[in-house]
């Protein structure tokens, strides 16, 4: 492999490989109108209405996350550094007319202008990190006084009982526990990434908000209640998968950085 190809550039072409079959995995696009609501339900708790404020939403994919925020009222900018995840973005915001902008950039280094931001917000980014301390310190900028920063992640690694429970179903019975997420070369591109990711052995509430903390962030908590999401996602999945995402130690974290 190229010496010059570094772990950043395999994460960006894995997530580019994904983006024509993203929106067809739950956990990703939304399906029902009870998830849609849930997931507006968690912002408006932790964020508020838009009225306004600007919002950037960090790995924005094909602009899910986006497309939430921009419903609540927010002036939304959508970064990525996927150009296949911003061409889908794109398209499904000129299909549904709405006024989202898109960028290419690393969540990392966005190069986005400091305190230039009312909230940001990431959904399933921070497992990914190569280096969250410099991306916490780069959030951290981003945002005016008394901005908010909510991220909301898991530990998806940790072995559980559950994780073993499916395994052995998917031995005993090959396909009772539904399809894998990704054909079997992309399951080992993914995995080869994550024993060289930051948080390879799992993303955890409490280690994130230490790292937050570290970066400045003043006033931090942390919000398990995301289960109103995992019963409207579960009834979209096999049952043992649904199982699997309702057990697994999956949390949102909200951040404020002090007012001046």
């Amino acid at each position: 492999m190229n010496a010059n190809y570094t772990l950043r550039d395999e994460i960006r072409d894995y997530w580019s490989a994904r983006a024509a079959t993203f929106d067809e995995q739950v956990g990703h696009e939304i399906f029902s109108e009870g998830e849609r609501q849930a997931w507006r339900d968690l912002f408006l708790r932790h964020l508020g209405s838009g009225e306004g404020r600007r919002a950037l939403d960090l790995a924005s994919g094909t602009g899910v996350i986006s497309h939430l925020l921009h419903g609540l009222g927010f002036d939304v900018t959508g970064l990525d550094w996927s150009e296949a995840m911003l061409n889908r973005a794109r398209a499904k915001a000129a299909r549904r007319g709405a006024d989202i902008r898109f960028v290419i950039g690393d969540a990392e280094r966005t190069l986005e202008k400091p305190e230039s931001y009312d909230v940001l917000v990431t959904r399933h980014l921070v497992w990914t990190l190569v280096d969250p301390k410099a991306a916490f310190r780069e959030w951290y900028s981003l945002l005016k006084p008394g901005g908010r920063l909510l991220i909301v992640d898991g530990d998806f690694v940790s072995d559980t009982l559950v994780k073993r429970l499916i395994r052995l179903v998917e031995k005993l019975v090959p396909g009772l526990a539904g399809a894998p997420h990704a054909p079997n070369a992309m399951r080992e591109t993914h995995e080869r990434i994550l024993r060289r990711v930051y948080f390879s052995k799992g993303a955890r509430a409490g280690e994130v908000a230490n790292l937050l903390r570290e970066a400045g962030f003043a006033e931090i908590t942390i919000d398990h209640n995301l289960k109103p999401i995992h019963r409207e996602q579960a009834k979209n999945l096999p049952l043992l998968k649904g199982l699997e995402r309702a057990t697994q130690h999956r949390y949102a974290v909200l951040a404020v950085k002090a007012s001046s």
